[in-house]
């Protein structure tokens, strides 16, 4: 084999490409095989890149590769057109183990609560066991896997830690990159200039997950609870072809699903739990608070509800940061026209919003004190300051995963641990009970545990 093929070997072992127009059959490596990128089982079809089997995202037509009638798959085709007629390269086996070196340069400390937990993530790694990490908004989940994942680097192992929003991936990586300043890291999402090139450290959406098979040993995915990775079981189906066959999954969330907090609770599953942040103090729980009809008091008289009005008057006068959050984007625009009567430092954001990573950063130097936002800034979000309204908290949007990540904004950080969080409704909604009933139990867990300072 001669050095360029040696290189493309290197380059593509691990991953799942299109062929033949990715590499020539000559360069395949011996470890891997071709496949048929969709195929049929009997009456169903299924894609092989990401995994999907529901049939409503399957379509037949005339294809003009092959010039005849070809299946192809439509739950990823913006990442290009899988059909029956496509190949696969596909690796079967492990990615091979190299160089072997951590690389973990942080010089912060953890508390006794977090070095628990950062202990049990290591225990994971190094037994190839899976694992749930079941910690409260604020916990610094991240800074708990950063020995783990130092250990899995100097056992010569490639880990990728997965993310299901851009936003939130993009926060992650300048920590990854500052506690890892001399790891090579690769960071993926659709647009990302950055490719994989046998990087030590992956920091991906799950999407990204698809080009991917037996490549990580340890796959860390964050906010399992979060849309996308909640509701596509696909995705699912993705990242366990992404992680190699012995090895580590480590599951991240504030906010499990009821089934995942049944399970941890009655130690059905692996978990580790940390009730409490690093601070030592409880988590600011809600207070609900009727507002009636406010969609029709803002778009007809284009004011807020008094009880909104009053709240967000006697926070300015505090000098906090304040996220408003609101159900949909067609009202932020009659919303923030409202906020300005009582400060022209607002500002509102969604994902269609092309400049929203600049209003963020704006919010975050003190230039904007009311960020009105949708559920897009309900995670990986820190101000150190800040004080939280949820407008419509009884609408369908607003989950108890959304309600309860939502309130972790507030009292964060150790100069301000506490925090004001307002629901102000037109009807008190289940999602909502249940949002303050976790919080509540797990400030009570906190106690138990002796992981919280006494009242």
């Amino acid at each position: 084999m001669n050095q360029e093929t040696a290189q493309n070997q290197y380059q593509y072992v691990g991953r799942k490409l299109p062929y033949p127009q990715m590499m020539n059959p000559q360069e395949i490596p011996s470890t891997s095989k071709i496949i048929q990128a969709v195929q049929k089982n009997k009456t169903t079809y299924q894609c092989f890149r990401c995994g999907n089997r529901d049939q409503n995202y399957f379509y037949r037509t005339f294809c003009a590769k092959c010039s005849s009638m070809c299946t192809y798959c439509r739950k990823c085709i913006v990442m290009g057109k899988m059909t029956t007629c496509t190949r696969l390269i596909v690796n079967e086996l492990d990615m091979k183990k190299e160089d072997k070196r951590g690389g973990l340069e942080w010089e912060g400390k953890l508390s006794p609560q977090q070095k628990e937990a950062s202990l049990k993530v290591m225990e994971a790694v190094k037994g190839h066991t899976d694992l749930l990490l079941w910690a409260v908004c604020g916990a610094g989940k991240t800074e708990m896997l950063f020995e783990a994942i130092d250990v899995a680097l100097k056992e010569g192992k490639f880990v990728c830690i997965a993310t299901p929003r851009v936003d939130v991936l993009i926060e992650l990586t300048k920590r990854i990159q500052m506690a890892f300043p001399n790891t090579s890291i690769a960071t993926l999402y659709g647009g990302s200039e950055d490719k994989w090139d046998g990087q030590r450290i992956t920091i991906s959406t799950v999407h990204q997950l698809m080009n991917f098979r037996y490549t990580f040993h340890l796959l860390i995915i964050d906010e399992v609870d979060a849309f996308p990775y909640n509701i596509e079981e696909h995705l699912h189906w993705v990242a366990d072809e992404a992680r190699t066959k012995i090895g580590s999954t480590i599951q991240l969330t504030a906010t499990p699903s009821t089934k995942q907090q049944h399970l941890a609770l009655h130690q059905k599953i692996e978990c580790v739990m940390v009730p409490a942040r690093y601070h030592r103090q409880p988590l600011p729980v809600p207070d609900f608070q009727w507002i009636g009809n406010w969609r029709k008091t803002i778009q007809k008289n284009n004011k807020l509800p008094t009880p909104l009005m009053k709240w967000l008057q006697r926070i300015l006068k505090g000098n906090s940061s304040i996220f408003l959050f609101i159900p949909t984007i067609d009202i932020s625009s009659a919303v923030e026209e409202a906020v300005k009567k009582l400060t022209v430092k607002t500002s509102s954001v969604h994902s269609q919003d092309p400049l929203r990573h600049e209003k963020v950063s704006a919010f975050r130097k003190g230039d904007v004190s009311v960020l009105i936002t949708t559920t897009i800034l309900e995670r990986g979000v820190t101000i150190k300051n800040s004080q939280i309204a949820v407008l419509g908290s009884d609408e369908e949007i607003f989950t108890e995963s959304a309600l309860v990540q939502i309130s972790g904004r507030a009292g964060r950080h150790i100069d301000y641990p506490s925090g004001e969080i307002m629901f102000f409704h037109n009807g008190i909604s289940e999602e909502m009970v249940r949002a303050k009933k976790q919080i509540l139990q797990m400030n009570q867990i906190g106690f138990e545990k002796g992981w919280l300072d006494k009242k």
